[in-house]
């Protein structure tokens, strides 16, 4: 399958997604529908090795997919593009656990709470892990589930690693009531001292420079010589920018028609209205701008196999960020010049106005984290520990 074909036909299934938007907010989780429809299509497979039958496709690509997506129903997106890229990460893992996930199963995903909140006890051969694990979008659907940790080497230092867990192994708390994202279903995993092998471990810092074990598995591909965090965090931006390009359209559909309920004015022929759309359109227009030449940079990498250096991951990492405040900015410009009907529950507009908010709250879109990372970057001082 090509990667055109498959934007092409993720475009064919949008609008019974979107017809499923307000179901997903009533379950608080991703309808099955769409599970199956997305899958239908393979965007399940945009990051998985090929050798499991997956798609390897680029980060533009899928990007583009993600933003669509999003525009459609900003919870499906959040929750799928994560089972997406995902599989990324598994594929920096051992060769025995990807075998694991992917040789019998090979539409299995993962879902994940990596904040490493999660108590440890080494054993051996692996570590018994015990934790409450919140954020996990997605996690109905998953077969796996990939967990964050801290861990002592050699040097008896702790390191950040992710372990790698079946459905098995834990159990899903229904607690996500949330104001945005309502559909992603990022529920809590409760897992109770289940053991984990060294063979699904990996430490973050190894994943970032490519020293994992699952380095170097897959020499011809384009995506795997490149570290495994720009892919993970990829979805969040592609998810603010399809939800501020689709407030764009629903506002001016909106607006056409409005009248001032006192006077009977058309509010869409008034020079406010008319100002704020174009600020918006400019705006949602350079985010798009930002994100298409970082993510066009994250390919050309991995197309020359180079690994990028620290300037460039500053830029990766907050280029994101401040692109999701350009959006988010470019939604609260017209959600609060939209009326009090877009207030009311069930229209769109404040649905697209919550969701865009939560793209702003995720650890990794936090621009007053991202502005520090990058100045301390250009200068020339070291990172700060305390950011990741």
């Amino acid at each position: 399958m090509s990667e055109n074909t498959l934007l092409a036909r993720l475009q064919q299934i949008l609008p019974e997604i979107a017809a499923n938007a307000d179901q997903a907010e009533a379950m608080r989780q991703v309808p099955e529908q769409n599970i199956r429809l997305l899958k239908g299509i393979g965007m399940h497979r945009a990051f998985q090795p090929k050798k499991y039958g997956g798609l390897e496709i680029s980060l533009p690509e899928f990007a583009d997919c993600v933003a669509a997506l999003a525009a459609a129903c900003g919870g499906t997106a959040w929750a799928f593009s994560l089972l997406c890229t995902h599989s990324h990460q598994l594929a920096m893992f051992s060769q025995q656990l990807q075998d694991e996930v992917w040789a019998n199963n090979p539409d299995a995903t993962a879902s994940s709470s990596i904040a490493p909140f999660s108590q440890i006890e080494e054993a051996q051969g692996g570590v018994y892990l015990s934790g409450e694990m919140g954020w996990s979008s997605g996690c109905d659907h998953a077969e796996w589930a990939i967990v964050g940790m801290r861990r002592k080497n050699a040097a008896g230092e702790l390191v950040y690693s992710f372990g790698v867990l079946p459905r098995s192994d834990y159990e899903i708390r229904d607690n996500w009531f949330a104001m945005g994202m309502k559909g992603s279903g990022s529920k809590t995993l409760v897992i109770r001292n289940a053991f984990i092998p060294n063979h699904r471990i990996e430490a973050a810092k190894d994943m970032m420079e490519g020293r994992s074990s699952g380095f170097g598995l897959y020499p011809d591909s384009d995506i795997f010589t490149t570290p495994y965090r720009p892919y993970f965090a990829s979805g969040f931006a592609a998810i603010s920018l399809g939800i501020a390009e689709r407030m764009l359209q629903a506002f001016k559909d909106k607006t056409a028609n409005r009248v001032r309920a006192y006077t009977g004015a058309s509010v869409g022929t008034a020079t406010p209205a008319l100002m704020r759309l174009a600020e918006s359109t400019h705006q949602v227009a350079a985010a798009r701008a930002l994100l298409e030449k970082t993510w066009q940079d994250h390919a050309a990498h991995g197309r020359r196999r180079a690994y990028p250096d620290r300037l460039t991951l500053a830029y990766w990492r907050t280029n994101q960020a401040y692109a999701v405040k350009m959006c988010i900015e470019a939604v609260d410009r017209l959600f609060s010049a939209a009326g009090a009907t877009s207030w009311m529950e069930g229209n769109e507009l404040q649905r697209l106005f919550r969701d865009s908010h939560m793209t702003g709250a995720h650890a990794y879109t936090d621009y007053d984290v991202c502005a520090q990372i990058l100045g301390r970057e250009l200068m020339g001082l070291e990172p700060d520990p305390s950011m990741v």
